[in-house]
């Protein structure tokens, strides 16, 4: 078994020249991080006309954009409730027709600009339990009286055994505009298209120091940029490096497995149409079959990525290999002794309340991070966003950013065993 992501084996796509910085460097607008939302940014300000620098500290989309679930979806990691509550419900419902924008982005740009991630439309919401269905009916009634969106079907008995073949669920919500993608191709094409448009691009070069002023000064190890605005996009992968964001957001490690690849009748007993599923524990598994184009030339291969299990201390939980397998086989028996070819972790950065963190440092520093495990889609709007506040365009990132967002407490020592303490009532709820 391979313990690194199965994406990286399936990549299809590579990138012009992105050697590190060197040197004393001048460009409109500098970005840190060189995931989906760093990447969006870099093409639609370069688009734009503006001299755009990327700096990475290791491969483009080697974090959670290049390593997630792959799966494109309305919505954020938190209820739309928490927004409502905080903004009122125009802005809320404003918020969650952005979210849907950013799924018709994505499926935009990766028409567009050709981008071969293998996308394709359909996710079910599966409910284990009956409170789980109750919840799911009411908020698909909610949302379509008091949102406006009418895309959440309920399914049951037949109807969801043709998206799911299994009984572990009562039923679930089908949604027909979300969908799933290979994300390291995805994010590897927005780099791809940001170079295209005449972004640069600097692999490996980590920020090790940020100098605010009317000139934003980053420096690395082997130069520095100079730039009039400057665009945060670390996410989980930021550090210490500006602790007033840090604060406010906790890296925690998700895992994914990836099987040998499947024969066509196991295909038909697990996921017949290719849908994507998550289920609706707080602790949540998901998966969704992944193509890759075979060696044989005999079409593609199609594999299960089965993820959801999550480490808050950044150690791999005891026996994982045995947990996922034991849970796969366990919803598919199909499955039972099929061979896990790949496993891998994450960082996924999550907020106190789990909405999106978007914001200022400065007026001419710009973040957006904290998408609490709900970010391939809503990233590339980000991205965007951020490329329309620095053109003086600001109403929408300014709409994102007025949702307030504390610091986790306990500060650096006790932040992470209080998160833990916190979510422990969430895990055991799962188990009844």
């Amino acid at each position: 078994m391979h313990n690194d992501a199965w994406y990286a084996h399936s990549r299809t796509l590579s990138l012009d020249d992105t050697t590190p910085l060197a040197g004393a460097q001048r460009f409109d607008v500098a970005i840190i991080g060189g995931g989906v939302t760093g990447c969006s940014a870099a093409l639609h300000l370069a688009e734009r006309g503006y001299r755009v620098a990327l700096l990475e500290a290791g491969e483009i989309g080697a974090g959670a954009s290049g390593r997630s679930g792959g799966q494109i979806l309305p919505g954020l990691g938190t209820d739309i409730g928490v927004i409502e509550r905080a903004l009122g419900h125009e802005a809320a419902r404003t918020i969650w027709e952005m979210s849907r924008e950013a799924v018709a982005l994505s499926a935009a740009l990766i028409e567009r600009h050709a981008i071969d991630c293998d996308f394709s439309r359909g996710y079910l919401h599966a409910a284990i339990k009956p409170r789980h269905e109750r919840a799911m009916k009411v908020w698909r009634d909610e949302m379509a009286s008091r949102y406006g969106y009418e895309g959440l079907e309920w399914v049951e008995g037949a109807a969801l055994q043709r998206h799911v073949v299994t009984d572990a669920y009562r039923g679930g919500l089908y949604e027909a505009e979300a969908g799933h993608l290979h994300p390291l191709n995805y994010t590897l094409g927005l780099a791809r298209a940001a170079q295209c448009a005449g972004a640069r691009l600097f692999e490996r070069s980590a920020v090790t120091q940020v100098t605010p002023g009317r000139v934003v000064r980053l420096a690395t190890a082997a130069g520095h940029i100079d730039c009039d605005q400057l665009l945060v996009a670390g996410n989980a992968y930021l550090g210490e490096l500006l602790p007033p964001l840090s604060r406010r957001i906790m890296p925690v490690v998700n895992y994914v497995i990836a099987t040998e690849p499947l024969r066509d009748e196991q295909v038909a007993r697990t996921l017949p149409q290719g849908d994507a599923v998550s289920d609706a524990n707080f602790v949540l598994d998901y998966y969704r079959l992944a193509r890759q184009a075979s060696n044989s030339g005999e079409g593609r291969q199609r594999r299960l990525l089965y993820g959801g299990q999550v480490s808050y201390s950044g150690r791999e939980p005891r026996g994982l290999d045995a947990i996922m397998r034991r849970k796969m086989a366990e919803l598919f028996p199909v499955l039972q002794g099929v061979n896990i070819d790949y496993r891998w972790g994450g960082r996924v950065a999550i907020t106190r309340n789990r909405a999106p963190h978007f914001g200022r440092l400065a007026d001419n520093i710009h973040f957006a991070h904290g998408y609490s495990g709900h970010g391939m889609a809503l990233a590339g709007l980000a991205g965007q966003l951020m490329a329309e506040a620095v053109a003086g365009q600001n109403e929408r990132f300014d709409l994102f950013a007025a949702v307030k967002h504390l610091d986790f407490p306990g500060g650096r020592r006790l932040r992470m065993p209080l998160l833990v303490l916190a979510t422990s009532w969430y895990r055991l709820r799962d188990l009844i």
